[in-house]
């Protein structure tokens, strides 16, 4: 029943079912709106929250300063940096180091300005349980900001690495060189890893597991929860002796199995090409590399 006021005429009623019905009906649409925004977060949501880098290992016959460049124009917005680069072709008897004085440091930060590229990780660097040379490497870590230490620390300075991932806020990645390193065994970095700060986890090299004839998306499953990083790499082949890398997707990684697994963990890290071969001239291979990652990674996300 519609409630009448004292002197309402015979059309108030129907006006007042009027506009009921159109304030529904507004309703309505607006929360289909709410609906078709919230699916769209949702699906952004989906989409994984990876990024792409090089390690600049890649272009280790250049100069860091034209590695730099190099990822630029194979349109690769980050770089993994390792210890002991030559800097630039003007100055090749200086290297970038956790070593450096804070002059080449920034150097380093005018150059990374200069052409867009954003610094993320740094290694594969020694620590150790000689807290001071270890915090050497933190100290360089927050000057540079870099979010991750790809490291092979040995087993008995975990104690040390860990305090001073938490006090830093910076994560330490696991590396995992082929056999006989130490770390080629994914249950050797669950071991090392278990009841340690979420900052310690794994860098998941899949071509050195392939090197090791682990079977990567295997690996990568039993490291859920705990991979931080990876050295992306695929390969021709699995083992030894005549493997070496391809452009991702070519090879025996089973490349973007290994990115579906990784988008179902939820993992959120970086990528890191490590393309070792082809020394020279490989710029258009890690393009290639490039484009593919970012084709699947949209695939997946939709």
């Amino acid at each position: 029943m519609i409630e009448r006021h004292p002197g309402t005429s015979c059309c108030r009623p129907w006006f007042g079912a009027a506009a009921l019905a159109l304030t529904l009906a507004a309703l309505a649409i607006f929360g289909a709106g709410k609906i078709l925004q919230q699916r769209g977060a949702s699906a952004a949501a989906a989409k994984p929250q990876w990024k792409l880098a090089v390690q600049t290992y890649t272009f280790n016959r250049f100069t860091l300063f034209e590695a730099i460049e190099k990822a630029k124009a194979a349109g690769i917005k980050y770089i993994e940096a390792y210890p002991g680069q030559r800097l630039s072709p003007d100055e090749r008897d200086v290297s970038f180091s956790h070593d450096s004085p804070l002059s080449v440091l920034a150097k380093v930060k005018v150059k990374l300005e200069k052409e867009g590229i954003g610094l993320l990780n740094y290694g594969v660097v020694g620590l150790s349980k000689d807290e001071a040379a270890s915090r050497k490497v933190f100290d360089f870590a927050k000057v540079m900001g870099i979010e991750t230490i790809v490291s092979e620390p040995p087993f008995d300075a975990f104690d040390v690495v860990e305090k001073l991932a938490e006090e830093y806020s910076v994560n330490v990645a696991l590396h995992n060189h082929p056999k006989p390193s130490p770390y080629w065994d994914p249950d050797t970095v669950l071991k090392q890893v278990e009841g340690r700060s979420k900052r310690i986890g794994a860098c998941a090299d899949t071509g050195h597991w392939m090197r090791s004839d682990v079977r990567p998306l295997d690996a990568i499953r039993k490291l859920k929860g705990r991979i931080i990083s990876s050295h992306f790499k695929d390969l021709n082949k699995m083992g030894r002796p005549g493997e070496h890398d391809v452009i991702w997707g070519t090879g025996q990684a089973e490349a973007r199995k290994i990115l579906e697994e990784l988008h179902a963990q939820g993992f959120s890290g970086v990528f890191s090409i490590e393309y070792e071969h082809n020394w020279e001239n490989s710029l258009p291979d890690v393009k290639a590399c490039a484009e593919w990652f970012y084709k699947v990674t949209e695939e997946i996300g939709k």
